[in-house]
């Protein structure tokens, strides 16, 4: 290592606190300010990771497929998928919340499937390619991540309106369900992802 380079936790022998952030020596496993366990890294990281994301993946499909929404109208039934309402939106000239719901229920899912799937690749090889582009793709995960819900939010807020009427009734369909559990199971995801572990393949070349 170069004598510029700047000294890692690890290399310090120090382990930081994943409820405090509190630097801890190496060996101690409870830490002295919050009393919550110390690891070097989380446990199991990519293994549970892995299967959250593809919990995600498989559930994706029925999401995006199976209703959202059920509408009763004047004794009518309609049921729409979210494409099926993005589609609505658009006819109707609401462009802004159609392009809202596209990218929060169709783009933000697929684009965090595809970067922690990525960053979890990138880990078992052992990349060292560029980890500070890698580090700001998992914050870019954690910051988009509470968008997903736009599309539940939409609906919950029109099944509590139209129950005030007497002429209409809304019931969120089994898409909705489908579609919650893949952004629960996305946001687990990233937050079981040590970012920790794209560096280490970094610390093992200068050793």
């Amino acid at each position: 290592m170069s004598a510029t380079a700047a000294l890692t936790a690890s290399q310090a022998r120090l382990v930081p606190c994943h409820a405090c952030g509190r630097l801890e020596p190496a060996g101690h496993r409870i830490c002295t300010r919050c009393h919550a366990h110390i690891h070097p890294r989380k446990p199991d990281s990519v293994a549970r990771t892995w299967a959250l994301l593809i919990t995600a993946a498989i559930l994706y499909i029925p999401a995006n497929f199976l209703p959202v929404m059920r509408v009763v109208s004047m004794g009518k039934e309609q049921s729409d998928t979210i494409m099926g309402g993005i589609i609505y939106f658009l006819k109707t000239g609401s462009w802004p919340l159609a392009l809202l719901i596209f990218f929060a229920s169709i783009v933000v899912p697929f684009l965090k499937l595809g970067i922690l799937s990525f960053l979890l690749l990138s880990v078992r090889t052992g990349s060292r390619w560029s980890p500070t582009f890698r580090t700001r793709l998992y914050r870019l995960t954690e910051l988009i991540g509470r968008w997903s819900m736009v599309d539940i939010f939409a609906v919950t807020l029109m099944v509590a309106m139209v129950e005030m009427g007497a002429l209409a009734s809304i019931e969120p369909g089994p898409g909705a369900m489908a579609f919650a559990v893949v952004v629960m199971a996305t946001m687990l995801a990233s937050h079981s992802f040590d970012p920790r572990l794209i560096w280490d393949a970094m610390e093992r070349r200068h050793e």
